[in-house]
């Protein structure tokens, strides 16, 4: 098969000739830059590489890696204009500063950094609906986004015959709410201020589907995943209750997943992202449409690989859930890396319905040794 048609066959839930590889096709199963470096240094290539995202420091995976690990899925994403250009705030007090165009202001330190973490948020002390809509918001029309998407896409799909992850502007709507005005104050404002708390949501929205509906009518008939994302748990349970949940943020998923499907050309599938202990949001994640789960974090509570495929795997797919990342990957012997990752496969694999990717991106620090030998074990046992 082609990496196209085998994708496209694991999203249908059929078994394709072997297990779909992605490493770098989204912005959340990717390695980070340093990791790289290192990987590629252990195994002979071209030591050269590029940071893709500059937040979370996630690397460009390049054309060379991509062939020497038979990866799959590659990534088309919007243009950086002059709007969305990260703005350099220089240093200070240790740190880097960053601001993006939605007015996060964001820091990394400068000895040992690894990521952007947040440092300000522009509505910390909007108290009435005036005030969101006085805000200055991002264009989610402006034309430069969509340059050459089309261009790129057909390139991908017809002559190197491999699937892409068309990406999304922003992160998810309730996250990137909650970045917006601090974890802090839109947790007190889901009970004591829901007038704010929609407002933030119905903009954030609004922009998400000026962008979609700009992006998929760019690149027309041949897009197969779209992406969407809301982390909706913790290492033990959900950051809010479920019926909080459902009855506040799971409307806004559910109007953005309808709105993808009925502007997509094709039969598209949708990505949802969701970190945390959430097995209990799945029956709501489905009926809001949601086609393919993202990354299913192995090690948090409830999160049970076999049992998911035996209730779920027939409705949803798998990206990501092939290797504990939080202990197992960073910390673990080859042989445990094997096991683990052999285990995962076993469970998850049967009948399709699962992309073979990291859960999120891989951190700096992650031994190449054990990198390969999560790769050599889909190399072992991916083939159906």
């Amino acid at each position: 098969m082609t990496s196209y048609e085998r994708v496209s066959t694991a999203l249908s839930h059929r078994e394709p000739d072997r297990i779909p590889f992605d490493l770098g096709g989204t912005m959340v199963s990717g390695i980070n830059i340093n990791a790289l470096k290192e990987l590629k240094a252990y195994l002979g290539l071209h030591e050269s590489a590029e940071v893709k995202d500059t937040i979370t420091q996630m690397a460009h995976t390049d054309q060379e890696l991509i062939e020497f690990l038979k990866i799959d899925v590659k990534n088309v994403g919007p243009r950086v204009t002059e709007e969305s250009q990260l703005q350099d705030l220089g240093q200070r007090n240790g740190n880097h500063y960053l601001q993006d165009e939605w007015g996060m202001q964001w820091k990394m330190p400068l000895e040992n950094g690894h990521y952007y973490d947040l440092h300000r948020s522009p509505l910390a002390h909007v108290e009435t609906i005036q005030d969101v809509e006085n805000f200055t918001w991002p264009d989610g029309l402006n034309p430069e986004r969509y340059e050459n998407l089309k261009t790129e896409a057909d390139h991908i799909v017809f002559e190197e015959k491999k699937a892409y992850f068309l990406g999304r502007m922003s992160a998810g709507m309730w996250e990137h709410a909650m970045w917006m005005t601090g974890y802090e104050k839109f947790m007190m404002d889901m009970y004591i201020n829901p007038g704010v708390v929609q407002a933030i949501m119905e903009k954030i929205l609004e922009i998400k589907m000026q962008y979609w509906e700009r992006a998929l009518d760019a690149v027309g008939d041949n897009v197969m995943i779209a992406s969407t994302a809301d982390d909706l748990g913790t290492q033990t349970s959900l950051l809010v209750s479920l019926d909080m949940y459902k009855e506040q943020i799971w409307p806004f998923h559910k109007r953005l997943i309808d709105f993808i499907k009925n502007k997509a050309q094709s039969d598209i599938k949708v990505f949802f992202h969701n970190d945390g202990a959430i097995m209990e949001t799945i029956p709501l994640l489905i009926e809001a449409g949601v086609d393919i789960l993202n990354p299913f974090q192995v090690k948090c509570a409830g999160m049970d690989t076999k049992m998911f495929k035996k209730q779920w795997g027939h409705e949803l797919t798998i990206w990501g859930g092939s290797c504990d990342t939080q202990h197992v990957l960073p910390f673990g012997t080859v042989q445990e890396v094997r096991d683990e990752t052999k285990r995962r496969i076993d469970d998850l694999a049967p009948g399709g319905g699962f992309i073979f990717a990291p859960i999120h991106n891989i951190q700096n620090g992650v031994p190449p040794e054990n990198i390969m030998a999560w790769w050599e074990t889909l190399q072992d046992y991916g083939p159906y």
